[in-house]
């Protein structure tokens, strides 16, 4: 995976650039997402590895599939993907893409998961505390799993805050077998 980003950073970073500069940010990040939806899936990318369809005819196939309306450029971005036989780079290049965009308009998508239903009051709160600490403007997505006994994990990137019940019990038990 590590490799496949690799691969994927200087096309994200040619597309981002372009899209900034064209003023079509979220445009080319709408594409680029479903497009890299589109391409994750495991048909798709039997699709992808047939030597038999031309790179050209993919791309196209991609850009129809995916159901957007692209502009030149982005058909453009495409074809040149395709002539360097790296369509199957597109997931990596949306999730890239997507994170430079959050970079440059300092936003941040969190994932909280807690042990009990969180109030529209409680979310809110923890939304603007998380945004003064992370100095961005959070987009915030609950999601409920009783096996944590009590708590929250919060996650976003590589960032993870576990204040779980079930996530203290198990450093509890780490501490003591070690």
């Amino acid at each position: 995976m590590a490799e496949l980003r690799t691969l994927a950073r200087p096309y994200a970073k040619a597309a981002f650039s372009a899209a900034q500069e064209l003023n079509q940010l979220a445009e080319w990040d709408k594409v680029l997402t479903v497009a890299g939806q589109v391409t994750a899936n495991a048909d798709i990318r039997r699709l992808l590895a047939n030597p038999g369809l031309e790179e050209q005819k993919k791309a196209e196939l991609i850009l129809e599939v995916a159901g957007e309306e692209a502009t030149d450029q982005v058909r453009n971005f495409f074809s040149v993907l395709a002539g360097n036989q790296r369509l199957a780079l597109l997931p990596e290049i949306a999730v890239l893409f997507n994170t430079y965009r959050a970079d440059l308009e300092r936003t941040v998508d969190i994932d909280v998961t807690s042990a009990f239903e969180l109030t529209d009051e409680q979310q809110q709160k923890l939304a603007q505390a998380l945004s003064e600490k992370l100095e961005r403007k959070v987009s915030l997505a609950a999601s409920l799993d009783k096996s944590l006994i009590g708590g929250a994990v919060i996650r976003t990137g590589d960032l993870v805050i576990d204040a779980s019940v079930r996530g203290k019990l198990k450093k509890l038990v780490e501490t003591l077998g070690s």
